[in-house]
This record gives C-alpha cells, sequence and structure tokens, in this order.
C-alpha cells in the first residue's frame, strides 16, 4: 500500500526534524519526506492536520506473559494494547514459563507474533538456564533464533564468578547483557523504599543500596572484561550518578527507566494501593527528581514501559502479598509528553526529547533499526494528537492487565493511527 501522510507536525528526533512536512510510503518503507518521490500516487492519503507524526514507539521491557501466563494476558491482547499505544516495536524479558532458554521456544514466540501482524516483537534470551544463575544458556543459538539481547530479568546471580563467565562469552561474541542492578540479598524480602513512608506503614524495605552495590560489582566486571551492558529499571539518585561516572569513565554502559518511576514516589502508595507495588520499588522524592535529571542530560537513554500484566487475583490483596507490576503499553507515550510537558512548564522545551527516549534511542540501546523516518527505513509510524486528553479506566484498556497506579488519572496525548511496516494496524 502506499500511504501520504500530509499536514502532520513531523517529530524524528533521530534526523533532527520538528516541522510541518509530509511522509510518503511505499513497500513498507519510507520512500519520502517533505517532497513525494517520482510517479508517486497514494491508495490511501491521512490528513494529519493538528497531529504529531512520529517514529513508532520502541518498548524496551514487555511482558507479553506468553508462553506459561496466558491467563494473565495473551500475545492477542497485549499485541492489541501496543498498537492502540503506538508501540511499534517491543523487546520481552525471557521469565516466561518455560523460560526463553531454548531456540524452539524463541522461534515458536516470534512466529505468533509475526502471525498477528501487528508490532514487531524482539525477545531477550535467557542469560543462564531456567534464570537460576548457575549454568549459561547457548547464547549463539539463541542469537540464531532471533533474541536480541541476553537477561536474567528479575532473578540475580548470586555466583559472581557465573556472571563473570557470561560478561566474558558476550564480550567475545559482542552480545549485550541486560541486567537489573539488584543484590541478591539486601532487601530480598523488600515490598517498599526503605524509608520513613515504609517504616510508617509497616512495610519491609529495599534499600538504594541493594542497587549500588549491584552496579559497584557490575561496573568492576565491566572493566575487566570490556562487556556491553544495560542496565534496566534504574531507580535511585545514588545509582544514576554512578551509571553517569561510569559512562564518563567510558564504560560501554546503557540505562533505562520505568516510565511510572518518572512520575510517582513511595508517598503514592497512599494507604497501601497495590497498584503501586512494583519492581523495583517506586523510591523517594528525591529519586524521583533525580530520574528526571538524568533524563535531561542524557544519563539515562530510554524510557521504558515496563508492562507486567497482572490479573485481579494476584493484584486484589494486601499491599504485601500482592503481585508486583502495572500495564504500561497504552500509558508510554502519555506518560512521556506529560513529562515533557511538566518540564516545559520550567522553562524547558523537552518534547523532541521525550519522543527520543522512547524511539531511536530506545532502538539504539537494542541495536534495532527502528525509531526513525529517514527515507529507506521500516515505515513504523505513530500519529497522535499531542493536545487532546484521556482518562485512564481499566475497562477501556486493550490489555489483559488493567492494574495501574494512574487510574482515574487524565493525560495527555491520544494515538490516532499506528502504522507498522507500512499498514495501518491501527486506526481511532
Amino acid at each position: 500500500m502506499k500511504l501520504h501522510i500530509k499536514n502532520g507536525r513531523l517529530i524524528d528526533p533521530a534526523n533532527g526534524i520538528d516541522a510541518q512536512q509530509d511522509v510518503y510510503v511505499a513497500a513498507g518503507k519510507i520512500v519520502g519526506v517533505g517532497q513525494a518521490p517520482a510517479d508517486f500516487v497514494a491508495n490511501k492519503t491521512i490528513d494529519a492536520t493538528g497531529l504529531v507524526v512520529a517514529p513508532g514507539l520502541v518498548d524496551l521491557s514487555a511482558r507479553l506473559r506468553e508462553p506459561g501466563y496466558e491467563y494473565k494476558a495473551t500475545l492477542e491482547s497485549e499485541m492489541q494494547a501496543a498498537i492502540q499505544g503506538g508501540v511499534t516495536s517491543l523487546v520481552c524479558p525471557p521469565d516466561t514459563d518455560p523460560v526463553l532458554d531454548e531456540p524452539g521456544l524463541v522461534e515458536m514466540l516470534k512466529h505468533r507474533a509475526r502471525s498477528l501482524n501487528q508490532a514487531h516483537v524482539y525477545p531477550l534470551g535467557a542469560l543462564t538456564a531456567g534464570l537460576k544463575g548457575k549454568a549459561l544458556t547457548e547464547m549463539a543459538e539463541l542469537t540464531d533464533a532471533g533474541c536480541i539481547g541476553f537477561s536474567q530479568a528479575e532473578e540475580p546471580i548470586t555466583d559472581t564468578t557465573v556472571l563473570l563467565s557470561a560478561l566474558q562469552y558476550a564480550k567475545t561474541f559482542n552480545y549485550t547483557v541486560w541486567l537489573r542492578p539488584q543484590d541478591p540479598h539486601l532487601g530480598r524480602s523488600g515490598i517498599a523504599h526503605s524509608g520513613p513512608a515504609a517504616s510508617r506503614l509497616g512495610l519491609s524495605g529495599v534499600p538504594v543500596m541493594s542497587e549500588t552495590i549491584a552496579l559497584y560489582t557490575l561496573f568492576e566486571l565491566m572493566r575487566a572484561t570490556g562487556a556491553r551492558v544495560h542496565l534496566c529499571r534504574m531507580s535511585s539518585a545514588a545509582g544514576l550518578e554512578l551509571v553517569r561516572q561510569a559512562k564518563s569513565e567510558g564504560l560501554p554502559v546503557t540505562c533505562d527507566v520505568g516510565v511510572h518511576h518518572i512520575h510517582l514516589c513511595d508517598l503514592d502508595i497512599g494507604f497501601f494501593d497495590s497498584n503501586a507495588r512494583m519492581t523495583p520499588p517506586l523510591r523517594s522524592q528525591r529519586d524521583r527528581e533525580a530520574i528526571r535529571t538524568a533524563l535531561l542530560d542524557g544519563t539515562i537513554d530510554a524510557v521504558c514501559s515496563d508492562h507486567t500484566p497482572v490479573d485481579d487475583d494476584e493484584k486484589l490483596l494486601p499491599f504485601g502479598e500482592a503481585s508486583p507490576g502495572a500495564t504500561g503499553l497504552e500509558l508510554l507515550l502519555s506518560l512521556s509528553l506529560k513529562w515533557a510537558l511538566e518540564t516545559e512548564g520550567e522553562g524547558k522545551e523537552v518534547l523532541s526529547k521525550a519522543i527520543s527516549k522512547v524511539t531511536h534511542r530506545a532502538a539504539k540501546v537494542a541495536g534495532l533499526k527502528a525509531g526513525n523516518l529517514a527515507v529507506g527505513s521500516v515505515a513504523d509510524l505513530c500519529l497522535f494528537d499531542p493536545n487532546a486528553m484521556w482518562k485512564v479506566q481499566g475497562a477501556a484498556l486493550a490489555s489483559q492487565g488493567k492494574h495501574t497506579p494512574f487510574l482515574g488519572y487524565e493525560l495527555p496525548g491520544v494515538v490516532k493511527a499506528t502504522i507498522v511496516s507500512g499498514h495501518i494496524a491501527f486506526e481511532r
């Protein structure tokens, strides 16, 4: 199909574009920006007057719950949630059941995703067999099956020699290791940020040093091996300062933050709201402000939804017993825009920067050819109205996971159309 998207505000941070320009699509690729190619005749014209035309969003952490957890969500429901949220590329962690530690499982997941013909799915393979932190997986075979990196999800590696071996192997073959910095012992039974709020509520705490101690270890191993590491879901001011120092030193490290942590802190637990139970936990107001600063100065490379659909049976429980996690695919764009609007109120123009964190910056972290609208690139686009508001209601979410701490919020940004590989996957 040949598409002509006209009269929209084109924001393509990868190519430094923020202007009213038309986009032309043919055979699944961008064939023209600003000016139509010779002899181009569109099959369909989309009038994007008043809309932002941006690259499709790239989400670095979306649990699709298949295989094994279909009672929480299905590939169909979560892929629909993705395209309704303007997300065209999804990176999914390996903590499924069974774990993504065998090539056949990865191939099956990718085949299922392709058959739905919606967003692109990029699995992370398990770093160790069964995520048990003992034996390394066959990374080469998993890469051939379609894995773009290797992760332990939320499972720590308690034996540092195993982690050293993993990083040495990854360096040899130029793989990226995705790890969430967490000490395997400190805060192991914690459910909230260690601080006055947790003490007042009588909740066991997860100290900031569980993140920083893990970072000290990781950075020493990176110095020894030269391996490339992506740090998932940074949460603290102290941790981000260590990342800042590591980057200035030249270590090959990148990091992301969950979109919820940009806006919320431990006080948002309120009176034991289980929707606000997350991993890592919502931290202090000071940590939240440090996250916002790190987004602006580039310490944080990307923002992800940390999409973790949880069913009612596991969420509608007392805070300490509820499963951590929240739906986020359909909120990623709006919460990123909310941050941009709030920061612009401080005199900074950051809309393009906010979009970059969920498009080409995220794509660069994952090593994907996505997140930009250069001529010749895959035609993954998101068209949204930045001025329209919508109310977050569980019943209106396409995701099977209806739980989010933002229920009832009025958020900016309504997706009007999502285009994946040149076909209109969603249109409102």
